[in-house]
């Protein structure tokens, strides 16, 4: 007989979990669009956003195991298999470093390079000042209907913004470069986003 303390066994609860797994990724592979006449923005299916998952979680791993890499500095974004990496670095050799290492990592078919060069020390007010801004842009970001803000990552220095990430449409890319100027604070936007494809 089956009673309520049979579904506590381990068995029966991984059973359980395993059967809700898969039924949100089976519901989640059938992506239909509607038919409106028009293009529709590039979609990824389930299985190829948790391999591009994967796939960051790997470079950040080897970013961070690196020691001439500072990968806190760094953004790690992946589309397709297409890795970017954003950020500021100290110099040439770490920007070239970081590359050579998101190449070696499998499952990654290219690298996108959006990094900038750090110009001189920033100091603590700075640094304080920036990550205000970084977070009133994120803000404004979220609070725009137009925009999927998750899929835009955003790093401040010395009041420079640069946000890079993969949108669905150049509107999306020219809105949030928008509102990130208009954040009191921003001294100007380095454009890094790229379209989906």
């Amino acid at each position: 007989m089956n009673t309520f303390s049979d579904m506590t066994h381990p068995n029966v609860t991984l059973r359980v979990i395993l059967s809700g797994v898969a039924l949100i990724i089976v519901s989640g592979c059938e992506n239909r669009q509607p038919d409106t006449g028009t293009t529709a923005p590039a979609t990824t299916s389930v299985g190829t956003k948790i391999d591009d998952s994967v796939i960051t979680a790997k470079v950040k791993s080897a970013l961070l195991a690196d020691r001439d890499v500072k990968s806190f500095d760094l953004k790690v974004e992946t589309r397709n298999g297409e890795v970017m990496l954003s950020g500021f670095v100290g110099n040439q050799a770490q920007v070239e470093r970081a590359i050579l290492i998101a190449r070696g990592v499998p499952g990654v078919k290219d690298v996108a390079n959006k990094m900038s060069l750090k110009d001189g020390a920033a100091t603590i007010g700075n640094t304080v000042d920036d990550g205000i801004i970084t977070t009133k842009i994120k803000s404004a970001l979220l609070a725009d209907p137009n925009i999927k803000s998750f899929d835009i990552a955003v790093v401040t220095r010395k009041g420079e913004a640069q946000l890079s990430g993969f949108v669905d449409t150049q509107a999306q890319i020219d809105r949030a470069s928008e509102l990130a100027r208009a954040v009191e604070g921003v001294k100007s936007v380095a454009n890094e986003m790229s379209v989906k494809k």
